[in-house]
Order: structure tokens, then sequence, then C-alpha cells
């Protein structure tokens, strides 16, 4: 009965992961900015592998292996969205500004125009 939630958990845990993931892919892929492909980059992505180490320490059991397993996403916690903010502060300092519209234009609207000027 244990093992069987258990596998249930571990498989919970790899599926939510890959669809953080999934998500994460697609907003760097669609979103049109450096700074929301940054935010997606760390938010999702971060949460992803947060719970695709956590379904792997949990497959491992206890072992130093999955020790490691542990410290690995306790380094991913810290570094992705300290990298997401690094990156969003150079685009700032380059100059770069966010994508914003300041009318009523739908974005087929403004995909309109853009294919129209090219």
């Amino acid at each position: 009965m244990i093992e069987t939630i258990r596998t249930v958990a571990i498989v919970g845990f790899i599926l939510v992961g890959l669809f953080f993931t999934l998500v994460s892919a697609t907003g760097v892929i669609r979103l049109p900015d450096v700074y929301s492909r940054a935010h997606t980059a760390s938010q999702a992505d971060t949460l992803g592998a947060g719970f695709a180490l956590a379904g792997v320490a949990l497959a491992l059991g206890f072992s130093t292996t999955s020790f490691k397993t542990v410290l690995l996403l306790f380094f991913i916690f810290i570094t992705n969205p300290t990298a997401a903010h690094a990156i969003a502060r150079a685009a700032d300092e380059e100059g770069i500004k966010p994508w914003t519209t300041d009318d009523d234009r739908t974005d087929a609207d403004l995909y309109e125009e853009a294919m129209a000027d090219e």
C-alpha cells in the first residue's frame, strides 16, 4: 500500500514538473520581450525543475544521491531567479523597453500591422 502511494507521488511530481517545464518553454517562445521571457523562464522553469527533482529524490529514497538531488534543488531555486534578474537588469541598462500597448488595439491588430510593414 505504501509503495503504491510512493509510486503515485513520484509519477505525480514528475508530471507536474513536466507540465511547468512545457509552460516555461512555451512562454519563452511565445512572449514578446526579454522581460516577460525572463520571468517565465525563472518562475515556471524553477517550478518544473523543482517538482521533477523532488520526484527523483523521492524515487531514490534515503541515500547520499537523494541528498545531492535536494542540494541541486536548492541551488536551482536560488540561481534561476537570480539569473533572470541579472538578464532583466542588463536589458534595462541597455535601454531595452518593455513591450506595451497604450491603445485599444488587440494582439491580432498589432500582428496584422507588423505583417503589413514587412
